[in-house]
């Protein structure tokens, strides 16, 4: 119990941390969460097998609450294209289903390799973001069905809003970029309860996982997340007027970039 409790007020100091930042920069929460958990966890008995799966699985979950304050706030702004999402709606619920099932098939060590891979692609996107906005129409129904599921999956896999991936391809088809970061708002909501539902139900029977998980999903480290990222992150939107934010972007993706190669060389 003791060690529940560690992990449940060190999550409360690392929500804050990742609620700031994510108001400052605008950036998922998952890539901090994740690397996180992946340390914090193994001091209450879950094993490297199912390590990545609960660290990914808790992140993901602890993306609804600051999806849901984000995307009414697009919404009242008139900034998310509902014909859009209803046309990529299916898709996106459907990859994120997958991605739970699919990421259980998935050994500790392979999952983890992808993660760290993935962190060092959006610290390189972070420091030298690519200028994307064009005058292309958006593609077929069908492709975006496409697109929405192999993105949702991604996204579920790797413990993220999916906010990375949509919004360089939105706006690479000519979307607006105030559009394709509420359409990323109201996905990021989409994906992370698909998502968390599927590592639940693909959790149900899975061996060695520890008291107080939900599936893959671990409790104590979720509240403590979700508690005060959603009081910090208007904190760190205020900063953002103030502080140097394209200078503390590059340095936060120099410190992401050293966590890839950690991740990938231990």
């Amino acid at each position: 119990m003791d060690s529940l409790l560690s992990v449940f007020f060190i999550c409360l100091a690392l929500g804050a941390f990742v609620g700031f930042m994510a108001g400052l920069l605008g950036i998922g929460g998952g890539l901090i969460v994740v690397p996180a958990l992946l340390y914090i966890l193994p001091s209450v008995g879950i094993t490297s097998a199912q390590l990545p799966h609960i660290a990914i699985a808790t992140s993901l979950a602890a993306i609804i609450l600051t999806s849901i304050s984000s995307m009414r706030a697009h919404h009242k702004r008139g900034n998310v294209p509902w014909g859009l999402f209803r046309t990529m709606f299916p898709g996106i619920v459907l990859g994120a289903l997958m991605s739970g099932f699919i990421a259980e098939q998935i050994p500790a060590a392979t999952l983890k390799q992808g993660f760290a891979a993935f962190v060092i692609l959006m610290a390189i996107q972070m420091a030298y973001p690519l200028k994307t906005e064009s005058n292309r129409e958006l593609p077929s129904s069908i492709i975006l069905f496409v697109v929405a599921v192999i993105v949702a999956v991604i996204a579920g896999l790797m413990g993220i809003g999916g906010g990375v991936l949509l919004v360089p391809f939105l706006t690479f088809f000519g979307l607006q970029m105030r559009y394709a970061v509420g359409f990323s708002a109201a996905t990021g909501l989409l994906i992370s309860l698909s998502g968390s539902f599927g590592y639940i139900i693909a959790g149900l029977n899975a061996p060695e996982l520890p008291y107080g998980t939900l599936g893959f999903i671990f409790l104590p480290a979720l509240f403590g997340l979700v508690i005060t990222s959603v009081l910090m992150a208007p904190v760190g939107v205020k900063a953002a007027s103030t502080w140097p934010t394209s200078v503390l972007k590059k340095i936060f993706a120099l410190l992401l970039l050293c966590v890839g190669l950690k991740l990938i060389l231990i």
